[in-house]
């Protein structure tokens, strides 16, 4: 298999799936698979509901097709796998989407193809979980009949300084020749190049750790963070001091959710007990992490308490709902948990977030607001610093309150003056 007899078939249209189809598409055959009819339908009419991908990217794509049909992808002799990867209501792997992905595959692959997965797993779930499905139905032998390949997503969605073809793609594969033709493949698209690991267990392990690592940094600065506000101590400007020295990594308090830092971990762990190890810290990080909407109302309504505002029955207003800045992404956001939290105490709760559509506050029964009240709220937690939030005046959202109020800014977005507590 060569460069000009590539012929790519990628399932799963998501953050990670639909940019590499954008990509790939300007150079070869694409047939850009998803179960989601009504995501096709809106693919094929150059709609994005993402926001990752804009109409002129879509439509300079021009080898790219977008098919709900299993059928059109048993022409390509590569197919990328994209599925999500959760964890389930107990926090253990949920394969389902994976599993279901395998079953398919096996359907459609032909003799000499290769399988590459790039959804996040734990270290040897591709061999041990995907592999014997696609064996089993399609009685085709890793190896000898068809081979796999491993990379990593490393999508970061809402970033627009780090795209895919900025980012340097791990790559792995089942043994030396299918290697060579999976770096072959990325490299056509991946400006910062690749980067061959010597087994797929290892790149499955260095996904991993990566956002595993970012979930026990911010672990630490949320401990932190409690620590201080317990002692009056401002944790923005001890880590702006701290920030002094030049080996102090610059992490931040906040809601750890989305689809990589608050899942992942779980799937080392998950992993590492079956193994017969107990990983102390890491699930000691997560179990903070998790906590922290809990804390964040618990110090909003101590703070309402000081002020004399009646806790029930109070209006509050919350500034963002997506897991992270500047994207629609309501993936696993904690921003849920805390409104959850104040609705148990009586609290009245209002949403603002213009990156989310009408549709998603009705689907997850909140009252969403797109423009402030006036003398309305007894308090605001800005929980999402996205753009247009950190250029509205502070002013603006002391009118929006009245006169005894809180103001708690979980992202350090305004001056520490402008509100009345901070992370």
């Amino acid at each position: 298999m060569t460069i000009n007899t590539f012929n790519l078939g990628i399932i799963g249209l998501g953050y990670v799936g639909l940019p590499l189809a954008v990509e790939f598409g300007k150079v070869i055959p694409v047939q850009g698979f998803d179960i989601n009819v009504n995501r096709i339908h809106q693919l094929q009419k150059g709609e994005d509901v993402t926001l990752e991908i804009t109409a002129d990217e879509l439509a300079s794509s021009k080898n790219l097709e977008f098919t709900d049909s299993v059928s059109s992808l048993q022409g390509c002799n590569i197919i990328i796998v994209t599925v999500p990867t959760p964890v389930d209501d107990l926090k253990r792997p949920d394969f389902s989407a994976l599993t279901s992905a395998c079953e398919l595959l096996a359907e459609v692959i032909s003799v000499g193809d290769i399988i590459i997965f790039e959804s996040t797993v734990y270290p040897g779930a591709t061999e041990e979980i995907c592999v014997p499905i696609i064996e089993m139905k399609s009685t085709l032998k890793l190896n000898v009949d068809f081979f796999i390949g491993y990379s990593p997503e490393r999508i970061n969605p809402g970033d627009k300084n780090h795209r895919l073809r900025d980012i340097t793609k791990l790559v792995s594969a089942s043994n030396a020749s299918s290697l060579k033709i999976v770096d072959d493949l990325y490299s056509l698209i991946i400006d910062a190049g690749t980067f061959p690991v010597s087994s797929i267990k290892v790149a499955e392990a260095a996904k991993v750790i990566e956002n595993t690592q970012r979930d026990l940094n911010i672990a630490l600065m949320n401990e932190l963070s409690i620590i201080f506000s317990k002692l009056g101590i401002d944790t923005e400007e001890v880590l702006k001091a701290a920030e002094t020295k030049w080996n102090f990594l610059p992490f931040r308090p906040g809601l750890v959710g989305g689809h990589c830092i608050g899942v992942d971990p779980y799937y080392l762990t998950y992993k590492a007990e079956q193994s017969g190890y107990i990983p102390e810290i890491i699930l000691a990080g997560r179990r903070l992490n998790d906590s922290m909407p809990t804390h964040v109302v618990k110090r909003l309504t101590a703070a309402m308490t000081d002020k004399n505002i009646v806790i029930e029955d109070s209006n509050i207003l919350i500034m963002g709902i997506t897991f992270k800045e500047n994207c629609p992404d309501v993936r696993n956001s904690k921003v849920f948990d805390m409104v959850d939290s104040l609705k148990f105490l009586g609290i009245n709760v209002e949403i603002m977030d213009p990156w989310v559509s009408i549709e998603t506050f009705r689907d997850f029964s909140l009252k969403g607001v797109s423009d402030f009240k006036q003398a309305y709220y007894d308090g605001i937690i800005l929980a999402v610093a996205h753009e247009a939030f950190i250029s509205i005046p502070p002013s603006k959202l002391v009118d929006s309150c009245k006169p005894e109020h809180i103001i708690f800014d979980l992202k350090y977005a305004f001056d520490k003056d402008d509100s009345d507590i901070r992370m």
